[in-house]
């Protein structure tokens, strides 16, 4: 019977041919914590009588929301991680490497035809790798831990079908940010988001990641890319692996199909209070921003400050702009700074801090007083998502987010690169 690349992984996974719809117990091949949602999986994992997790090999560990520490209380959670670390001879990232998605991703910790599960959201981000990822809950974590299974209700599948050539300045951010908005905040509640076309297949896995890492933002309950030679020579790189066939059949029954064309897309922000309110830049061009944040799980990657410095050129950030710029990991940064580019970002008066989730989530710094305006590349604009409940968060790519810095309001990148 045909099937869609969800419906093979979980066949594959459990032994025997399973449909949209089917609700089974599923062994996982990854489980990811972090230093914010860690400490209460593991206290459900002991309430539940464990004494050792399922498998410390398949058991992910990062510290990125707010490290360094920067309270007692995220202090002595992340020393109640590493203890527990310690005890049950988990390999723990700590704070070295940088946000959890991006270090999973390089690591090779997810891979194609794989579960996983994540206490983040935007765990789905391992999508791009060919896996079958997605974000659940701290109660249902400790559970994972302790038996190394949940509970899953196979999703439908939405297929996203895009073609044409994307036009200068103009990338991967704003193409998910054009879906998002088509698709609405609870469009795709449940279902799975396959991307696919010849649009898909030109980006880099910095795009795929982009795309699949805001599959949440739609309801979904994964984003995935179907592996192909990009997918499998990145994962060769990272770990032994031995490429095989995953993708979804011709006649494989998809729930919805929606297709785009990237061919006259232009670039889109996505403005207070919601990710799916998605408009052209043009129509909020002129709108005075206090802070600029290039980074996060969505645009911290080396080719997203790539596309800041080419529309930088040799000019400077306004003086009355705080930009924020910060690598997703330790890899990542070393790409930026071996290209001498944190060199030019600092020449032109940005502040580049260590590899971690930043002002994203409004953690550890960067945050908003009232009234005040942030232009981000992560992935949520929620009220109060990076301060004050007062301040406005707008979305964006790398290139409008360094075009709008360097002009101290919102501004379209293809006028200033």
């Amino acid at each position: 019977m045909a099937a869609t690349i969800t419906e093979m992984i979980f066949s594959r996974t459990c032994g025997k041919d399973v449909h949209a719809g089917d609700v089974m117990m599923v062994p996982v091949d990854g489980a990811m914590i972090h230093d914010i949602t860690g400490p209460l999986a593991i206290r459900v994992f002991q309430q539940m009588g464990g004494k050792q997790v399922f498998d410390p090999e398949r058991v992910i560990m990062l510290f990125d929301h707010q490290v360094p520490a920067d309270s007692i209380p995220a202090a002595e959670n992340q020393a109640y991680m590493r203890q527990f670390a310690r005890e049950q001879g988990i390999h723990n990232y700590d704070l070295h490497e940088g946000v959890c998605h991006q270090v999973v991703m390089e690591k090779g910790r997810a891979g194609p035809g794989e579960i996983v599960v994540g206490t983040d959201s935007h765990t789905c981000t391992y999508g791009a790798a060919g896996a079958f990822a997605t974000g659940i809950g701290s109660t249902d974590m400790g559970f994972v831990l302790r038996f190394g299974a949940l509970y899953f209700r196979v999703p439908e599948t939405i297929r996203i079908e895009v073609n044409g050539e994307f036009a200068p300045f103009v990338g991967a951010k704003d193409l998910i940010l054009a879906i998002t908005g088509d698709v609405g905040a609870d469009g795709a509640t449940y279902r799975a988001l396959e991307f696919g076309g010849e649009t898909i297949a030109a980006l880099s896995m910095a795009g795929r990641m982009t795309c699949c890492n805001m599959a949440i933002e739609m309801g979904a309950k994964a984003g995935i890319v179907p592996p192909d030679a990009l997918t499998w020579k990145y994962m060769e790189e990272r770990r032994a692996v031995s490429p095989f066939r995953l993708m979804s059949d011709a006649d494989a029954e998809f729930c919805e199909v929606r297709e785009y064309d990237a061919t006259d897309l232009v670039p889109k922000v996505a403005v207070p209070h919601n990710v799916d309110h998605v408009v052209d830049v043009t129509e909020v061009a002129g709108t005075h921003v206090d802070q600029v944040f290039i980074g996060s799980c969505t645009n911290g990657r080396y080719e997203d400050f790539l596309d800041a410095a080419e529309v930088l050129g040799d000019r400077s950030f306004s003086p009355d702009v705080r930009v924020i710029m910060i690598p997703a990991s330790r890899e990542e940064y070393l790409k930026v700074l071996r290209a001498g580019l944190i060199e030019r970002f600092v020449e032109a008066g940005a502040l580049l801090e260590a590899p971690c989730c930043g002002p994203c989530m409004g953690g550890s710094f960067g945050l908003l007083a009232p009234g005040e305006v942030s232009l981000s590349t992560s992935n949520r604009n929620f009220r109060g998502r990076q301060g004050s409940t007062g301040a406005e968060v707008y979305l964006s790519s790398p290139a409008t987010a360094a075009a709008s810095a360097i002009a101290g309001e919102i501004c379209d990148p293809r006028e200033v690169g």
